[in-house]
This record gives C-alpha cells, structure tokens and sequence, in this order.
C-alpha cells in the first residue's frame, strides 16, 4: 500500500514485494550488445526504484552499469557464442551475472597503470562487495553483487 502527498509516493511498508526483481536478456555479441546491456540494466535500475521503492542514487546507478559494461565486454570479448545478462535486485543490492559459453574461468592481474587493457575484473573487484564465478553445463557464469546505500 502506498499513500500519495502531493504527486509523491510515500511507501507505507505493506507495498515491499518479497521476491527480488529478476530481469534477464541475451545477447548475440552483434555490434551495439553492449550499449544494449547498459540500457536493459538502466530500464531494470528503474523498475526497481519504482517497485522496490530502492535508492538508486547516481554513484550506486553508475557502478552498476559500470560492472555490467565490464561483464558483458569480457563475455564478449572471451567466449565464442551469445551470453547472457541477468539482474537480480532488491532495495539494498543488486547482482549482476552474465553467463558465457567461455570455460576458461577469468583471473584477476596484478594491478599496473601501464598494462594496456585486462581491468576489467579489477574494476568490478573495487565496485562489487562480492564476486564468484561458477561453471555452469554450457560454460560459466560470473556474478558481482553491489551495494546500492554505501
């Protein structure tokens, strides 16, 4: 139930759903896959705010994009086939995973200012409270959580 004061939604704590919002998309790895994962990520970063009456300020919308961008870069950079973006969200995190048909599991450089590339898990390693990659039957499947309230 919510209550309405001057155009404003005000949530009354009956209307929290209990199941987090789930959202996935495949993507073939055709040009634009990317900028697509960004925007399904921002319409789903949306959703929530709107259903889970989640604060989704601008630094915690920004890591999340930022860590989807990394994500779907590295599948589709490393696997040989589509992948998969799937987001899993409440009112205090949201998770990230992306499923590829890589089975070759990603490692974390050492960090270097002058390596051209390969950062892209030592950006997520900084943004994401939690990362674990598993392998799944048809490769793996890699999932950062992060914080939306620091």
């Amino acid at each position: 139930m919510t209550e309405q004061l001057g155009g404003a939604v005000i949530p009354t704590g009956f209307d929290v759903p209990v199941e987090p919002l789930r959202r996935a998309a495949h993507y073939t790895g055709e040009p634009g896959c990317i900028a697509a994962a960004r925007t399904f990520a921002a319409q789903f970063l949306e959703q929530l705010r709107n259903e889970w009456c989640a604060v989704v300020d601008s630094r915690a919308a920004g890591e999340v994009l930022l860590v989807v961008s990394e994500l779907v870069t590295n599948a589709d950079r490393h696997s040989d086939g589509p992948y998969i973006l799937e987001l899993e969200g409440t009112d205090s995190t949201v998770a990230v995973a992306v499923y590829d048909s890589s089975v070759v599991l990603p490692r974390a450089f050492p960090r270097d200012p002058q390596r051209i590339g390969r950062h892209g898990l030592e950006i997520v390693s900084a943004l994401a409270a939690e990362i674990t990659v598993d392998r799944v039957p048809v490769g793996k499947r890699v999932r950062a959580r992060v914080e939306l309230e620091s």
